[in-house]
C-alpha cells in the first residue's frame, strides 16, 4: 500500500477497537440474511467488503472477540461494548466485510444492492431502487 492510498478509519462504540481500511472497497451492500439480522438486532446490516490486506487493526486486539457461526463464518465484535465489527467467511476467502456503520470516514461508494432479500424481516419493506438479490446463495438476481 502506498502512502497516498485513501484510507478510512473506524471502530467500536466504546473506542477500544480501532481499525483502518484502505480503499477501494470491493462492494457495499445491505444484507438481509437471518444471521446478520440476529447478530445486529436490526432489519439488515450494511457491509463494505475489502481484501484482507486492506484491513488493519490499529488498537484493541485484546478486546476483539470472535464467534464462529454454524456456517463456518467468523463474526468479530468488541468484547467491551459488544459492537459487531467484522464478518469473514470461507465463501469469500481473503476478504473481510466491515459493518459500514463502524467506519467513521466516507468510503468510495454508497450501498449498491440488497442481498438475501428472501430472508428479509417480514416487518421491513424495501422501498428503494437498488438491485435485489436472493435465492439460496443470496446473490441471485430478483425481479
Amino acid at each position: 500500500m502506498s502512502d497516498d492510498a485513501k484510507t478510512a478509519d473506524g471502530g467500536c462504540y466504546c473506542g477500544a477497537v480501532r481499525f483502518r481500511v484502505t480503499l477501494p472497497s470491493r462492494f457495499c451492500a445491505h444484507c438481509h440474511c437471518d444471521n446478520c439480522r440476529r447478530a445486529h438486532g436490526a432489519a439488515f446490516v450494511t457491509w463494505a467488503g475489502f481484501r484482507d490486506e486492506q484491513f488493519k487493526l490499529l488498537e484493541g486486539a485484546d478486546e476483539l472477540r470472535r464467534f464462529e457461526t454454524d456456517t463456518g463464518a467468523t463474526r468479530s465484535f468488541c468484547g467491551r461494548c459488544g459492537t459487531t465489527l467484522l464478518y469473514q467467511s470461507p465463501r469469500w476467502s481473503g476478504e473481510v466485510h466491515v459493518a459500514l456503520a463502524t467506519i467513521e470516514d466516507a468510503i468510495d461508494r454508497p450501498p449498491q444492492a440488497h442481498v438475501y432479500v428472501d430472508h428479509r424481516a417480514p416487518w421491513w419493506t424495501i422501498d428503494d431502487h437498488l438491485p435485489r438479490y436472493g435465492g439460496t446463495t443470496g446473490t441471485e438476481k430478483k425481479s
